[in-house]
């Protein structure tokens, strides 16, 4: 989100905190903010509607409540109607705005319940594990099938294996409305659970598993570069060979022997 949009994001999440204080109730607003979300996605007229800033404020506020009371709680509901009384860029980031507080709740309810490392964690194994298995990639990205086969197939093969709130964001990255792909849905996911504690994500790839001290050691080079925390998501990559390449948002730092001998080719035959 840019500009007006970014603004408003920041001024409706002050709203969210004193209502992710127990881990039921952030659960619980999750789960209906994403249903929120899912019928804007699905109704452009309403998304529009909502979104119209040439309507006052109070209307279009009212419009949300008219639409959603009786179908979220009284939380839930303030906090569409706070979203829907905000200015956005577009009439889609409304609908993202309400997804990126659902996700922020269930990461809430993560924290409440000391998930929260597990979360990150858990994210990003299973796009792994998507990436590496084609059958299951099929199966849960294809439009056609029922959501309902998804949710099955993903508690048959999660459920009691990692935390209740990644079980609920990875089900909704692959059952979500919002026309996303399931990878960017898990990362944006990632992303805002790492920043709960204001912390960056690293992808470091190794040919070989780092110590705890190297991984310390990394991770520490790393918060000292960039002024923040950093969470380490590392991939054993035999293309590697050797050294490590590190990835932090758009920045790629490269140490690989891989890397270094194709730059060493390239300039031979240059």
């Amino acid at each position: 989100m840019r500009g007006i949009s970014r603004a408003s994001i920041a001024e409706v999440e002050a709203r969210l905190e004193p209502l992710t204080g127990a881990p039921a109730a952030a659960a619980d607003l999750g789960n209906e903010l994403f249903a929120v979300a899912g019928v804007l996605a699905s109704q452009p007229a309403l998304r529009r509607a909502l979104g119209d800033v040439s309507r006052p404020a109070s209307a279009r506020a009212a419009l949300a409540r008219s639409v959603f009371a009786g179908k979220v709680g009284d939380n839930a509901l303030g906090v569409v109607e706070a979203v829907a009384a905000a200015r956005w860029s577009a009439p889609g980031d409304l609908t993202d705005a309400v997804e990126q507080l659902a996700v922020q709740s269930v990461v809430a309810a993560a924290e409440e319940n000391d998930h929260l490392d597990e979360l990150e964690d858990e994210l990003f194994r299973f796009g792994r594990i998507v990436a590496s298995a084609p059958e299951l990639r099929i199966a849960l990205t294809n439009p056609f099938a029922a959501a309902q086969a998804k949710h099955e197939l993903l508690s048959g093969l999660l459920a009691g294996k990692v935390t209740p709130e990644s079980l609920r964001l990875i089900t909704e990255a692959a059952v979500s409305s919002l026309g996303r792909s399931l990878d960017v849905s898990l990362e944006e996911y990632a992303r805002l659970a790492a920043q709960r504690r204001e912390r960056l994500v690293a992808e470091v790839h190794v040919a070989v598993p780092l110590t705890d001290q190297q991984r310390g050691r990394l991770a520490s080079a790393l918060s000292d570069e960039y002024g923040h925390q950093v969470h380490l998501n590392v991939v054993i990559d035999p293309r590697v060979a050797g050294g490590m390449t590190v990835r932090v948002g758009e920045d790629l730092i490269d140490g690989s022997v891989a890397t270094r001998l194709a730059t060493a080719r390239r300039r031979l035959v240059a």
